[in-house]
């Protein structure tokens, strides 16, 4: 924690990812001091008597969409959306990761070859084609992205796991497990386990902003979030058709994903950076 307070880069980071989280536990609040639903449409206010967008002003201070509704409060209802997706399918993606990654690591033989292969298949598997097929049957929806994300993300973090696991199966604390009669799940998750959480848990640091961003992309292909629910994907593939005669309508959802995604990557880094130094 002291290696990590002393870099800037993921101080910053931290501070971002506040302010995001911050954005989307307030989106009710927002609302509220807005009077601004965000679904609601303002045909009269929120839209230009030609029918189109609204720049940031006094009432809407982010500006309006397509549809006359307020930037600012869909912004925030979409920040939910997305640090939902990717804090829920990254936990799911992890705990399956590390359980696929310890039995394979550390049991070895035929579990080790049978599990390896099944993570070049799921690392080979087209994704948007599974997605797209799912979504034909089941419909778009949260549940649908995060179902997608988490089942093709878990097979990095288990390779991860599995090679850390190899390397600490011989290890002497492991070889002294053994010879008190530990059983191999107990080895595992009480003594092999919290010797490569670092790793750990710096694959799940930046396996988020690889949910955030794929969850994104689902939603702007339709693939992911329904309209009208808000998200941040969905308002860019809503501003396409305003870009030029809105900018603010495709920038800040723009930047919000940028930064959000961005801020997590640092964070990543920095957590490695301090996890391998030495103090």
């Amino acid at each position: 924690m002291k290696r990590l307070w002393r870099d800037r880069a993921a101080l910053a980071a931290l501070i971002a990812i506040g302010l995001v989280t911050l954005l989307a536990v307030a989106a009710p609040a927002i609302a509220a001091v807005t009077g601004h639903g965000p679904d609601e449409q303002f045909r009269q206010t929120g839209l230009t008597p030609t029918g189109l967008p609204v720049p940031p002003n006094g009432e809407f201070w982010l500006g309006t969409d397509g549809l006359g509704r307020d930037v600012l409060v869909r912004l925030a209802y979409g920040a939910r959306v997305s640090l939902l997706a990717g804090v829920v399918a990254s936990t799911l993606a992890v705990l399956l990761g590390v359980v696929v990654g310890l039995a394979g690591g550390y049991l070895g033989g035929t579990v080790d070859g049978l599990l390896g292969r099944l993570m070049d298949v799921v690392l080979a598997f087209p994704v948007l084609l599974f997605a797209i097929a799912l979504v034909s049957v089941s419909g778009p929806g949260l549940a649908v992205s995060v179902l997608v994300i988490a089942g093709f993300s878990w097979a990095s973090v288990g390779r991860v796991v599995r090679g850390e696991a190899l390397a600490a199966r011989e290890r002497e604390y492991v070889t002294a497990a053994r010879s008190i009669g530990a059983g191999a799940g107990r080895i595992m998750f009480v003594e092999v386990l919290p010797n490569v959480a670092g790793p750990v848990i710096v694959s799940a640091t930046l396996l988020v902003p690889t949910a955030i961003l794929f969850e994104a992309t689902l939603s702007f292909l339709g693939l992911g979030i329904a309209p009208p629910t808000a998200s941040w994907g969905g308002m860019l593939a809503e501003a396409q058709e305003y870009y030029r005669v809105a900018w603010w309508f495709l920038l800040f959802p723009a930047l919000a994903l940028l930064l959000t995604t961005l801020a997590f990557n640092l964070l990543g880094d920095g957590l490695r950076d301090a996890l391998a130094r030495e103090p």
